[in-house]
């Protein structure tokens, strides 16, 4: 590990970013320009974020299956509206076993195509509805400018994909899956996203509207962390996805699509990290603690071991990793498992032993304020109930920084300067595309999503009355 320091975030938030990702094992570069390999630690953190969504969809009917990575060029243009959207994202493949295709493959950006085009085969009858099948798969879209998991030419995700027999069955699941992504983020990432409808300019092409999960980074900058897909009938009349109703009748289903990617652990990187490095939730973190021995001579060595051991055994029920490199001091390997973010630390020496005691330290609380000592005798129960602490102090810093960094604004000038030095803004807004292209043009700043509200303001950029707010911030 190198022991260089990180960059502080103050000084360069995108700087301490890169070099934490690489540093902390989660990603590296790969050969492939713009793409990325995952490291076993992020693939671990990748696994669990996996785990924690996938029992959630199972848990809403949800089944998964795979799809095809290529998709005939010409599924591609049966959608409008899709492919004047995805057309400057996509990979296409011209050649194969040394000849010319007869028609291009594009390596998939997204799957409604293939599975509308299968879908179509399946459903029959209103029997067959609604299907709920989701995928956990990597995809390809040609992205110029990247970022590690934020952005890159192929990652990883999970892309749900429903048919329904009515508009409101497919918007009401459209919403509970945006429900799912919400429990998801607050619960097991810690992370207080703000779930809403994107506006016409910024929602999915080919989609009749679109919802996401926007969470705040420590620069104050919002990502998009999961969206959800009201399609309407736009797949099902462009790829003839159709039933017979209950009454003999042919009808066009409604269909909807979710998905969340590797670029969620951009999202629990920047909402908790510090200048030391990661600061990962207990419910997702690859390792919830980490074990230190601590010993100076060999005698020493064998005796704090075997007391190791059995604190090992005895948290067989959560994710342990003993640190046992015998060439590593135990301060640097203090300051390796606090760049790499392990929510609980425990201390294992001569001294500890002879009191009957284990030193605990909390990587939410840094130094001195997040150490304790705890007897050995209870101290499974103490762990777990530590852990629960460190998961829900994630939450209430991460929501108290986000709430800080919101100013509602009433003026233009206002929210120009709220977007450049403070953070979001919110404010009443008239829903206007050509407004919202100009708000852009001027300040960089997108509309996120919409905000629940009541009554009528008037529009801080165009002076008109509505019954609209909206969130507006600069993204990655």
């Amino acid at each position: 590990m190198d022991e260089k320091k990180l960059p502080s975030q103050a000084e360069n938030f995108s700087d301490w970013y890169n070099q934490l990702v690489l540093r902390a094992e989660l990603a590296d570069y790969s050969p492939v320009r713009g793409c990325m390999v995952v490291r076993p630690y992020g693939w671990a953190l990748w696994e669990n974020i996996q785990k924690a969504l996938d029992k959630r969809f199972k848990e809403t009917g949800h089944v998964n299956a795979a799809f095809p990575l290529f998709i005939p060029q010409s599924f591609m243009t049966k959608e409008k509206e899709h492919v004047e959207g995805f057309s400057p994202e996509l990979a296409v493949v011209t050649h194969g076993g040394g000849q010319e295709l007869e028609e291009p493959l594009v390596v998939r950006p997204t799957s409604e195509t293939i599975i509308g085009t299968m879908y179509a085969k399946w459903i029959q009858s209103y029997r067959d509805l609604p299907i709920l099948i989701n995928q956990w798969a990597n995809v390809v879209r040609w992205e110029m400018r990247t970022r590690l998991f934020l952005r890159t030419l192929e990652f990883y995700w999970q892309e749900g994909h429903t048919a329904h027999a009515t508009a409101q069955e497919a918007e009401e699941h459209t919403k509970r899956m945006l429900d799912v992504y919400t429990d998801f983020a607050m619960n097991e990432a810690a992370i207080p996203v703000i779930p809403g409808q994107k506006s016409a300019s910024e929602k999915f092409a080919g989609a009749s509207a679109t919802y996401s999960i926007e969470a705040m980074m420590g620069d104050t900058k919002a990502l998009q962390a999961g969206t959800s897909h009201f399609l309407g009938q736009n797949f099902a009349e462009a790829f003839d996805i159709k039933y017979l109703d209950e009454n003999n009748q042919l009808q066009y289903c409604w269909t909807t699509s979710f998905g969340v990617s590797t670029r969620f652990i951009g999202a629990i990187i920047m909402t908790h990290g510090d200048d030391q490095g990661l600061i990962l939730p207990p419910n997702l973190a690859p390792y919830q603690v980490v074990i230190v021995p601590i010993y100076r001579k060999e005698d020493e060595k064998a005796r704090v071991m075997e007391v190791v051991r059995q604190i090992e055994k005895g948290l067989k029920d959560f994710r342990v990793k003993v640190d046992d490199r015998d060439d590593l001091t135990p301060g640097f390997k203090f300051n390796d498992w606090e760049l790499k973010g392990v929510p609980l630390r425990i201390e294992i020496g001569p001294k500890d032993i002879e009191k009957g005691t284990l030193a605990l330290a909390r990587r939410d609380i840094p130094g001195k304020a997040g150490k304790t000592f705890i007897p050995m005798e209870g101290y499974v129960q103490a762990v777990g109930d530590m852990l629960d602490a460190i998961q829900a102090n994630l939450l209430v810093k991460a929501t108290k920084f986000r709430d800080e960094h919101i100013f509602e604004v009433a003026d233009y000038e206002t929210f120009k300067d709220v977007v450049e030095n403070q953070g979001w803004a919110l404010g009443w807004w008239y829903d206007d595309a050509e407004n919202e292209a100009k708000v852009k043009e001027d300040t960089r700043a997108t509309l996120r999503v919409f905000a629940a509200s009541e009554g009528e303001g008037t529009c801080f950029f165009s002076g008109k009355k509505t019954n609209k707010k909206a969130y507006f911030a600069k993204a990655y």
